[in-house]
């Protein structure tokens, strides 16, 4: 019978993932903004990962502040191989962070996208790998819940739990991760950066999530956070996890703003047609003919089209929506 502790058996585990994984490189894609407040905790949560083969590239949008300066004080302490510093497009955190993922001179197995004004769990890049590497021939991202802190590291929660499977139907009216949680494999990354120049993003992270789960790839949704997301006055993107911010979601999805992102999403999704799944093609066909259609007609292309949220409620809310013609 085996008698060796639980915990000794995950010790033994999880280094000899660290081995396996050792030589694997990650990019770690940093937008930076006028971040100076709280990017020193994030910068130290890097320099903490039990995975160590990491190069950050901090793309500054602009900064006005002493962003420029705390990046290149780590720079000296890590080495310019270790930190590179870039100078973002200035159009806003969607286009920084394509940026990043269409310069061809960062290479990597993987890539990592980052806020500013996160701090990371030790063992983030490592899980991330751990749960990732088995999608080595497809383009595919892993992704988690996130722990929710407030400026001064109070903990209020976490992101919603999410159990339905990922899929592009539910990518068409959700996005189920926060891309400061995700990995992306070097297959994803190519295709992210076949992206248009000139496309309207509405969020990078659902992007992701459209263009993988539409063209046949794999997503991993881990249940467990894998780092502390501060909610503050400067968040460009809330969490969305509580009921006052479940019901100003809502109000967006019924008010027409939701429509207007899926104007967005659609368009890109167009450039990249000849690169859908057949079953993928099927639903975005069906969904942007109910979109264009009559009340009844409308709700049976819905349905036909399969598209869900993840929750009980998010689903009674796009029946609203649709009901509304506000998808």
């Amino acid at each position: 019978m085996n008698t060796q502790p639980h915990h000794t058996l995950s010790t033994l585990r999880n280094k000899s993932n660290a081995i396996e994984f050792s030589g694997v490189k990650i990019a770690i894609l940093l937008c930076t903004y006028n971040g100076a407040e709280f990017l020193g905790e994030q910068l130290q949560s890097f320099i903490r990962q039990t995975h160590k083969n990491w190069v950050i590239y901090a793309s500054d949008d602009g900064s006005d502040d002493d962003t420029l300066g705390l990046l290149r004080a780590v720079q000296q302490s890590l080495g310019e191989n270790r930190l590179v510093i870039l100078n973002g497009p200035c159009q806003g955190f969607a286009k920084n962070f394509l940026s990043l993922i269409k310069n061809e001179s960062i290479t990597a197995d993987y890539f990592a996208f980052s806020d500013q004004d996160d701090i990371w769990f030790e063992d983030k890049l490592e899980r991330s790998i751990t749960q990732l590497h088995f999608a080595a021939d497809t383009p595919a991202f892993y992704c988690s819940r996130t722990r929710l802190i407030s400026a001064d590291k109070r903990v209020l929660g976490f992101s919603p739990l999410f159990s339905a499977p990922p899929h592009f139907c539910n990518a068409l009216v959700q996005s189920i991760a926060g891309a400061n949680t995700m990995l992306i494999n070097a297959q994803a990354r190519a295709l992210l950066a076949l992206t248009p120049e000139d496309a309207a993003i509405v969020a990078h992270d659902w992007l992701t999530y459209l263009l993988i789960t539409g063209c046949g790839g794999k997503v991993i949704y881990d249940p467990l956070p894998t780092l502390d997301y501060r909610q503050h006055s400067g968040n460009l993107i809330g969490a969305n996890a509580g009921f006052k911010e479940q019901l100003i979601r809502i109000s967006k999805m019924c008010s027409g703003r939701f429509r207007e992102w899926s104007n967005q999403n659609l368009l890109v999704l167009d450039s990249f047609q000849h690169r859908l799944a057949p079953d993928s093609q099927l639903a975005l066909d069906r969904f942007k003919t109910a979109r264009k259609s009559s009340f009844f007609q409308r709700l049976r292309l819905m349905k036909k089209a399969g598209v869900y949220r993840q929750t009980a409620q998010g689903n009674v809310s796009l029946f609203v929506a649709a009901c509304l013609n506000s998808i």
